[in-house]
C-alpha cells in the first residue's frame, strides 16, 4: 500500500493547487484518504493502531515534497494537521489575493517561444486557483479569454474557429482543442510565426519551393480557409492582404529599402530581445561578450554590446529602449514588444497597423509592410553618444589622461571599443592640472638604452599622511624607456633603502647595469647614499644648488603624479589619505601611457619589450562588489561585499580594494565593477570621512613596479623639509 507513485508531482512551493488535486487523487486510488480527511477515529482501531497510520501517512506525503517545504512541516505527526498546515502556507481567499490572481490572468499572454500546452496548463492552474478561492465564470466567457491571450500571429486561428463556432458559442474546451490542433498543423506544415520571421529575417529566403500540385492544394486549402474573411487592403471578402496580388505588387522591394534605413524598426510580438546593429545608437554601453543571436536557418551574430538606446518616434514621444544589445552583422534594428509590454507598455496590432500606447497616450504607430510590422523612430539627439561616454570612461581608466594620449592609444587599436576620443572639459583635471602658460623650453633629448642613467627625487613632505604614515615618495626615470618608479616613505633618511630596493630590481628586470644617476643637491644624497654609489659603481651627478630647473625631467614627473592624483581623489570622492594608493595606481597607468619623446610608444613596452594589455584597468575608487571566499563565510552569509577599487594586486588580474565596513585592504580577482559609482553609493556606509586603518598598508606589487614598504614608527624629523614641486 505504501508502494511510492514515480509519476506524482513533487510539491515545490509553486505547484500547490496542481500538486493539491494529484495528490487527493493518490490517496483515494491507494485507499490512504481516511485519516486525512476524517477527524474521529475508527471504534474497531486500537489508539496505537490510529496513531501509527498517521505518522505513516505523514511519511508517505513527506517523501514527494521539497525540502524548502519541508521544512515546515518536519515535525508533524498527525496527518490531517500536517495537511492543513500545508494549506495555511499558501494563498487564502482574501481580496488582495483575489485581485493579485485577476490581474495576473487578465494580464497573461501566450509567447511562441513555449508549446501552447504549457500555456493552457498556466491559463488552466489560474483558473482553477480562483475557483478554488470562489470565484467561477461562464464557460464562454473562459473560451473567449483564452483565445484573446493569443498573439497576432494567430489571428487567422481565432477569425476560423469564432466564425466555425455553433451558434456563435465557443467553449474552453473547444478553444483548447483547437489551439492544440493549430499547433500541430504548423508544426506538421513548418509553418513560422511571426516572431520566427524576424529573426530569420526574411521568410521568402528561407522556404524550400513547393512542387506544382503542393502549390495547387495549399491554394484551395487557402481559398476554403478564408472564405469569410475580409481583406484590409480591398476589403472584399474571400482573401487576406497579404496575399492579395496587388498588395504584393505594391510593396515589391519595400523590405529591401526598410532593412537599408537606419531609422526603420521591427516590431517583433515574439522577440525577447532588442538588437541593433549601429553602436552611435547608444547612450549607455557596456562593451563584452554577450553571446550570439541565430540569423536565418544557419547564421549567427555575436552581441559585442549592450545599453540603452533613446528614440524620438513617429508621434513625437521619447521611447527609452533598456538593454539594447548590439549584433554588428544584423542588418536591421528591433523592437521585442514583449520587453515594452513587461515596461508598462500597451501594444495593439489590427488591420495591418500597430500601437504602442501608454495609459491614454499613443507612444508610436506601425504597419505592416512585407509581412512584417516596421516603426519610425530616430534616436533623440539630445542624449550622449556612447562614443562620448566610452571615452570619458576609459579617460577615468586611464587616471585622467590628456585627450592626446587617449587618441593615441586609440589609434593603435589597444582599447577595447575605441577608435577615436574627443574629450569635453573634465572638473576633476581641472581641479587637480590647472597650471599658467608654460615658458619655452629646449627640445628634451634621451638616452639609447636602458639603465645608463636614472633621474631620482624626493617630495614631501606632503600635509595629509598616508594609511602608512608616509608624509614623502621618491621617483625614479629611467632617462631611455621613461618608465616610472615610487616609493613612498615616512622619513627623508629612508631614500637609501628605497634606492637599494630599486636598484636590485631594475638590475634584475633588465639585465644591465645602472651606470648614472642625476640628482639635486638635496641632503638626502650626501654621506652613506655618496658612500653606496661609489661601492657599486655608480656615477653621482649632482645639479648646483638652488637650480631644480637643471632636474626638470623627474621634478615635472612629480607636479604630473600630484595633479593626477588630486584628479583620482575628487572623482573618486575618496578623502586625501588614499593619496598613497592613488599614486601607486597614477604610476602603473603612466608606464601604460604614450610619450612624445617615445614617439608615441609606452614606457612599458620599451622597458619589457612586449605590448602592454590595457583591459584590466578600472576607474579608480569606483564601487565593487568583491567575491567572499568560502572560507570567510557560513553557508548563510553574502557571497559578497560591497568595496571601492584602489589599485591594482601582483597581476593585472587581480585586484585591491578597501572595505569601507570592516575598514581593511581585501585583494581578489573575483570582482564585478560597477564603474559609475563611487564609495558614496555604497550600502549602509556612513556618510563621514572613512578611519585611517592601520590594516591598509601603501604597498604595491612587484610588477608595477612599486614597493611594499614596512609600517616604521616615526614622524618628520623637525625642521626637515623638501623642496615642494611647483605647481605653475
Amino acid at each position: 500500500m505504501m508502494e511510492e507513485n514515480t509519476k506524482m508531482i513533487v510539491l515545490n512551493g509553486t505547484n500547490y493547487h496542481l500538486w493539491k488535486g494529484k495528490m487527493k487523487d493518490l490517496l483515494f486510488v491507494k485507499k490512504m484518504y481516511f485519516p486525512v480527511f476524517t477527524s474521529q477515529k475508527p471504534d474497531s482501531m486500537s489508539e496505537e493502531d490510529w496513531n501509527f497510520e498517521h505518522q505513516q501517512m505523514c511519511g508517505f506525503i513527506r517523501k514527494i515534497i521539497e525540502d524548502n517545504v519541508y521544512n515546515h512541516i518536519a515535525n508533524e505527526t498527525h496527518v490531517r494537521t500536517l495537511w492543513e498546515k500545508i494549506k495555511s502556507l499558501y494563498p487564502s481567499k482574501s481580496g488582495n489575493n483575489k485581485l493579485y490572481l485577476l490581474n495576473y490572468l487578465m494580464n497573461l499572454r501566450y509567447r511562441e517561444s513555449s508549446s501552447i500546452s504549457d500555456h493552457l496548463n498556466e491559463f488552466q492552474g489560474l483558473l482553477d486557483q480562483l475557483f478554488g478561492m470562489g470565484i467561477k465564470f461562464d464557460d464562454e466567457v473562459l473560451g473567449l479569454w483564452l483565445l484573446n491571450t493569443l498573439p497576432e500571429s494567430w489571428e487567422t486561428f481565432r477569425v476560423s474557429i469564432t466564425n466555425s463556432a455553433p451558434n456563435g458559442v465557443i467553449s474552453l474546451q473547444a478553444a483548447k482543442s483547437g489551439a492544440l490542433n493549430e499547433e500541430m498543423r504548423r508544426k506538421a506544415q513548418g509553418s513560422s510565426s511571426q516572431s520566427e520571421v524576424f529573426v530569420t529575417e526574411n521568410r521568402e529566403r528561407s522556404q524550400k519551393k513547393e512542387p506544382k500540385g503542393g502549390r495547387e492544394k495549399s491554394r484551395s486549402k487557402s481559398k476554403s480557409r478564408y472564405k469569410n474573411v475580409e481583406c484590409h487592403y480591398c476589403h472584399k471578402i474571400g482573401h487576406i492582404q497579404r496575399n492579395y496580388f496587388l498588395w504584393k505588387k505594391e510593396n515589391k522591394g519595400k523590405k529591401v529599402n526598410l532593412v537599408s534605413d537606419e531609422s526603420m524598426w521591427i516590431v517583433d510580438s515574439g522577440a525577447t530581445l532588442h538588437v541593433t546593429t549601429r553602436k552611435e545608437f547608444f547612450t549607455s554601453y557596456t562593451f563584452g561578450d554577450f553571446g550570439v543571436l541565430k540569423i536565418g536557418n544557419d547564421g549567427v551574430s555575436k552581441v559585442i554590446g549592450v545599453g540603452d538606446v533613446c528614440l524620438q518616434t513617429n508621434m513625437g514621444m521619447q521611447l527609452l529602449l533598456r538593454r539594447v544589445n548590439h549584433a554588428p552583422d544584423v542588418h536591421f534594428n528591433l523592437i521585442s514588444v514583449q520587453i515594452l509590454e513587461d515596461g508598462g507598455y500597451d501594444t495593439h496590432f489590427g488591420s495591418g497597423k500597430w500601437k504602442l500606447t501608454k495609459g491614454n497616450l499613443v507612444v508610436a504607430k506601425g504597419e505592416e509592410i512585407s509581412k512584417l510590422f516596421w516603426t519610425k523612430a530616430m534616436v533623440a539627439k539630445d542624449n550622449v553618444n556612447a562614443m562620448d561616454m566610452e571615452a570619458s570612461l576609459w579617460h577615468r581608466k586611464l587616471s585622467h589622461i590628456s585627450e592626446k594620449g587617449l587618441n593615441c592609444l586609440a589609434k593603435n587599436d589597444v582599447l577595447q571599443g575605441l577608435k577615436s576620443a574627443e574629450l569635453e572639459k573634465c572638473s576633476h583635471c581641472m581641479a587637480g592640472k590647472q597650471t599658467r602658460v608654460s615658458f619655452k623650453k629646449h627640445p628634451p633629448s634621451r638616452k639609447s638604452e636602458l639603465l645608463p642613467l636614472v633621474h631620482p627625487d624626493v617630495c614631501g613632505p606632503l600635509k595629509e599622511k598616508s594609511f602608512s604614515g608616509a608624509l614623502y615618495f621618491v621617483t625614479f626615470i629611467d632617462d631611455c624607456s621613461r618608465k616610472l618608479w615610487v616609493y613612498v616613505f615616512q622619513r627623508k633618511d629612508q631614500v637609501l633603502e628605497r634606492f637599494k630596493q630599486f636598484h636590485a630590481l631594475v638590475e634584475r628586470q633588465s639585465g644591465k647595469k645602472l651606470k648614472h644617476i642625476h640628482t639635486d643637491n638635496g641632503g638626502e644624497y650626501c654621506g652613506p647614499f655618496d658612500v653606496y654609489c661609489k661601492q657599486h659603481g655608480i656615477a653621482h651627478e649632482k645639479t648646483p644648488p638652488k637650480t631644480p630647473q637643471l632636474n626638470g625631467l623627474v621634478e615635472r614627473m612629480n607636479r604630473t603624479l600630484l595633479e593626477t592624483v588630486r584628479c583620482m581623489l575628487s572623482d573618486a570622492k575618496l578623502p586625501k589619505h588614499f593619496w598613497g594608493e592613488a599614486l601607486y595606481t597614477a604610476v602603473h597607468v603612466i608606464n601604460l601611457t604614450p610619450t612624445v619623446i617615445l614617439n608615441s610608444e609606452v614606457p612599458d613596452k620599451i622597458w619589457f619589450g612586449k605590448n602592454a594589455s590595457y583591459d584590466h584597468l578600472r576607474v579608480f575608487g569606483c564601487k565593487a562588489f568583491v567575491h567572499i571566499p568560502r572560507d570567510e563565510r557560513s553557508k548563510l552569509d553574502a557571497k559578497t561585499r560591497q568595496c571601492i577599487f584602489i589599485g591594482y594586486d601582483e597581476d593585472e588580474f587581480g585586484y585591491r580594494f578597501y572595505d569601507p565596513v570592516e575598514k581593511k585592504l581585501v585583494r581578489s580577482r573575483d570582482v564585478q565593477f560597477m564603474e559609475d559609482q563611487t564609495i558614496e553609493d555604497i550600502d549602509k556606509v556612513e556618510k563621514t570621512t572613512p578611519e585611517k586603518d592601520r590594516n591598509l598598508t601603501d604597498v604595491d606589487p612587484m610588477r608595477l613596479p612599486i614597493h611594499n614598504l614596512d609600517n616604521v614608527d616615526g614622524s618628520v624629523q623637525p625642521g626637515e623639509q623638501h623642496d615642494d614641486v611647483d605647481d605653475q
